[in-house]
This record gives structure tokens, sequence and C-alpha cells, in this order.
């Protein structure tokens, strides 16, 4: 069964070879997503090529929805976009896939059934299918080579799809990784503060505020976290017992 994830139906129309199907199902579950509907593939289904290509994702395979038209396949969808690298003359609005995404995902927490359309790997999709859509989403890529493979659009948009639901933070290990707060950070600067007026650095006098006022300036710009204050911390206390010493 499919997961209980609110997410978009990802619609294949008129896929022509099952090895791609195979692999935007891969690209898709990568991602989270299981919800593939299938438009009148042109190889018919199921299909052992899409199966072998799928790997571990054949699950999307076995449950995804076969419809013979592009109007069945939305027809439960209250918003749709459409995946083509260029409008073709049709008046909708444009946006990126992470734009796309991101819209898809407040329509869909407000109770919104989504669908995203990629064409067939040969040509794309027909302006017919096209005006079913409520919005386009176009890759800004290379405008002398704007095709993409059909698994590789569907894996850039469900990647997309991810980064807007799954909020992104630092990695932490015990908090080795941990970023610094402000206060550890005020902290280091004085120490370094402190023991750089010990050793005469501030000089000329008149121009001591102004070094004091960049160096706190490049505290702050730098992504420290806990185990970096600490270490920074060490190797300045290091220097100042290896000066003592000598």
């Amino acid at each position: 069964m499919p997961s209980d994830t609110q997410q978009p139906a990802f619609v294949l129309i008129r896929p022509q070879m099952g090895e791609n199907i195979g692999a935007a199902a891969r690209a898709m579950w990568n991602f989270g997503l299981d919800r593939m509907r299938v438009v009148a593939p042109r190889d018919g289904w199921p299909n052992q090529k899409a199966v072998a290509m799928a790997s571990g994702a054949g699950r999307l395979l076995d449950e995804a929805q076969l419809y013979d038209d592009t109007a069945g396949a939305i027809g439960d969808c209250d918003f749709v976009y459409a995946t083509t690298a260029r409008p073709r003359d049709l008046t909708k609005p444009v946006f990126t896939p992470e734009a796309a995404m991101e819209d898809a995902r407040q329509r869909i927490a407000a109770g919104g059934k989504v669908a995203v359309l990629f064409g067939p790997e040969r040509a794309g999709m027909e302006n017919d299918d096209i005006a079913r859509a409520n919005a386009i989403i176009s890759v800004p890529v290379n405008p002398d080579f704007p095709s993409l493979n059909l698994a590789q659009c569907v894996l850039l948009t469900g990647y997309e799809w991810r980064r807007s639901t799954v909020p992104t933070r630092p990695v932490t290990d015990g908090g080795v990784s941990e970023p610094a707060e402000q206060l550890e950070i005020d902290k280091l600067a004085q120490h370094y503060e402190e023991r750089l007026e010990t050793a005469g650095f501030f000089f000329p006098d008149h121009k001591a505020a102004n070094m004091k006022l960049n160096m706190r300036n490049l505290w702050s710009r730098m992504p420290l976290t806990r185990a970096d204050v600490q270490m920074l911390h060490g190797i300045m206390r290091q220097m100042v017992r290896w000066k003592e010493r000598g």
C-alpha cells in the first residue's frame, strides 16, 4: 500500500521505455514519493524492463495506477503542474522546480490534491496535455540543450519536494558539530582580544578600536561550532603557555 505521507502524484504521460519508468520509480522512492500514475505506456503494462530497472523501488510499479489518458489521470486533482522546457505560448504561471514544490507543499497542507505531469521522452508533452495544467515547471537548463531525460526530471522534482518538506539542520554528533551560541563566540572574541592586547598586537593605538571591530566581524562571519570554539580557545592558551615558557 502507498504510504500515508501527504505528497503529489507523479504522472508519467505516454512513457516510451520501460527502463525510464523503472528509473523514475527509483528516483521517486529516493525522496519518499510513491504515488505513481502511468498514462498509456507505449510498450504496455506491466513492463518487465521497468521492474528490472526499478530495483528496490518495484513496489511503486506494483501500486502504480494506469490510465488511458491524461484527463483520467488528473481527474481527482485540484492543481496540476506540467514539467516542460518551454511554455509553448500557453499563458500560465511558470515556476522553477524549487518554487513549484514549495507551492505544492502549501496546497497539500491545506487539503489540496496535486499532480505533476511528466511528458514522453522523445518529444515531451503535447499542448493538449499542458493545457490541462494550472502551472508550468520550467527547469533553468542550458538553452542550447534543454532536453531532460524522464527519470532526470522526476529526480530533480522529487529532490525539490523533499527539500521543501524535510527541514535541513546542522548534523550533530554528541555536541561536536552543534553551532556555537553567540555568548560562546563573544567569550572567544574577548579571549583573543585580551591576549592580543597583552602581546601588543593592537598598534598603533588610534587604530586599535577599528582592528578589534574587524576581528569581531571576522568571528561573526565564521560558521563556528562548539568544537571549533573550544579548539580556538585551546590554541590561544597553548600559544600563551609556550611564550611564557620561552
